[in-house]
């Protein structure tokens, strides 16, 4: 048990080192205009507007970053991931700013959604990139959502973080993906791939191996784009 909390608390260093270096991406703000350069995804310190998420921007190397609040963008793209503002779902909550990203792990007619609802109490927080899923995960459901869930530290330091799954349309319709409903919600995601269904009606996947899920999906989806 203690090796997997080592292995867990250096993961969740490398993550949280990860998302403070600056990355080729773009954005697209509320007008439609979309702009590139670098981007610094979760940047510590205050954002320009209260109970807002906020990344940090710059044109190139050299010119100097500006701060960008949720409610100034669209979405943003860094590298292939790709992020919308989203409010918390109807009849849910999470931990994060009233008005914050999602990252967009499936495109699809029903989009698959993940993001970091975990925060660290007596410190400034310690986030899970939504690329990690359930995956290293058992899957658990609180109530709040599924996924990684890691206690860190003691003594009113450390804290609990989570990655949750929302399902819909688009984000006004999100809702909290569950143990209770995976079966369903994802065979509805991935219903064009009946080979993928089959798996998870039979529960071959689950909430805390979805990341593995994800990849097969798109694997079984890639090779057959590639033979038509």
């Amino acid at each position: 048990m203690r090796s997997i909390l080592i292995i867990l608390f250096f993961m969740l260093i490398y993550v949280s080192a990860k998302s403070q270096k600056w990355q080729p991406g773009s954005f697209t703000d509320v007008k439609g205009n979309k702009v590139t350069g670098l981007i610094r995804e979760n940047p510590s310190g205050k954002g320009p507007i209260k109970d807002e998420g906020f990344i940090e921007f710059k044109d190139d190397p050299k010119t100097n970053p500006y701060k960008l609040s949720a409610s100034d963008l669209k979405s943003f793209t860094v590298g292939q991931d790709s992020f919308v503002v989203a409010h918390a779902p109807h009849n849910t909550y999470w931990t994060k700013k009233e008005l914050d990203f999602v990252k967009v792990a499936l495109n699809e007619e029903i989009k698959l959604y993940v993001a970091n609802v975990g925060t660290v109490s007596g410190g400034n927080g310690i986030g899970v990139s939504p690329e990690f899923g359930g995956g290293i995960g058992t899957g658990g459901y609180s109530g709040v959502g599924g996924g990684l869930s890691v206690n860190l530290g003691g003594g009113g330091k450390g804290g609990k973080v989570m990655t949750t799954w929302y399902y819909g349309a688009n984000t006004a319709e999100m809702e909290l993906l569950t143990p209770i409903n995976f079966k369903d919600i994802m065979s509805d995601v991935m219903g064009d791939e009946q080979d993928v269904v089959d798996k998870i009606q039979a529960g071959q996947f689950n909430l805390g191996n979805i990341d593995k899920l994800i990849a097969y999906f798109k694997q079984v989806k890639a090779s057959h784009a590639s033979s038509k």
